[in-house]
């Protein structure tokens, strides 16, 4: 609502907030660690989109766009709580963009791999981001420039065909 009284309207979401907790065990993990990463990456999610499906413009061009991750599909060892709420986000998204498609606003996720963002030297030991980056096809980490455009592609009228 502050959004549209700023900025006129509202016409995308971007969902891209996470924290990760980067442990070698389940017992590593303090009640503090999952309830905060459940709060920002999955619970954040829904009250944006609650609050944005409110205000989006009706049978145009209103997207919403939710950051998911590689690990929802494959899991991540060390990342137990992270790649759950990255799960919880693809279904999510996946139900989102059925219930509002009628409304004209389109749903979508893109999940990419290892992005170097500030998150990762934030949450990874050395030794294991040497590593981490080496368990993709590419044999490097990306970089936010490179994964940008995908979500260009899907606020645009380009992306207009796709949800879910």
């Amino acid at each position: 609502e502050q959004c549209v009284r700023e900025l006129g309207k509202l016409d995308i979401l971007v969902n891209n907030a996470a924290i990760q907790n980067y442990r070698t065990s389940i017992t590593q993990l303090t009640d503090e660690d999952i309830e905060a990463t459940f709060e920002t990456n999955i619970l954040g999610m829904f009250y944006m989109a609650m609050a944005a499906s409110k205000v989006l413009p009706l049978h145009s061009s209103g997207c919403i766009i939710n950051t998911t991750s590689v690990t929802a599909y494959a899991g991540e060892a060390h990342l137990l709580d992270y790649s759950a709420t990255k799960g919880a986000i693809t279904a999510f998204t996946r139900g989102l963009s059925q219930q509002l498609a009628s409304k004209g606003i389109r749903v979508n996720a893109v999940a990419p791999g290892p992005i170097w963002t500030p998150l990762i030297p934030a949450s990874f030991p050395r030794t294991a981001m040497l590593t981490w980056q080496k368990q993709v096809p590419m044999q490097r980490a990306g970089q936010p420039s490179e994964v940008g455009p995908c979500y260009v592609f899907l606020a645009s009228d380009d992306g207009s065909y796709f949800s879910g």
